[in-house]
């Protein structure tokens, strides 16, 4: 994040070009192919997948599912629910 903030990139694109361009949404998937098959996934990664580990990311550190469902852009709850209804380790805290 600080390499891209120095950049000073123009749009709301995440991920930039050494010249501060936007990298375009297929070089993103190219990308994310390439190097699950070198890792040897058992699956291909697609950007999708990014969105997913972000709401488990922030499910599993605590944040409220509003605050997930506005992060994540869903309008129905029910979308955002799946992050936090998956990990019952959550809740633990709340029967010591």
């Amino acid at each position: 994040m600080k390499e891209r903030a120095r950049m000073k990139p123009t749009g709301k694109a995440f991920f930039c070009k050494r010249a501060a361009q936007a990298v375009a949404r297929s070089t993103v998937n190219l990308l994310l192919r390439k190097y699950s098959a070198a890792a040897s996934l058992p699956l291909l990664v697609h950007p999708h997948m990014l969105r997913h580990a972000c709401g488990f990311a922030l499910a599993d550190q605590g944040a409220d599912t509003r605050l997930i469902q506005d992060y994540l852009g869903h309008r129905n709850i029910q979308h955002t629910v799946k992050y936090t209804a998956t990990n019952p380790a959550r809740f633990e805290k709340l029967w010591r």
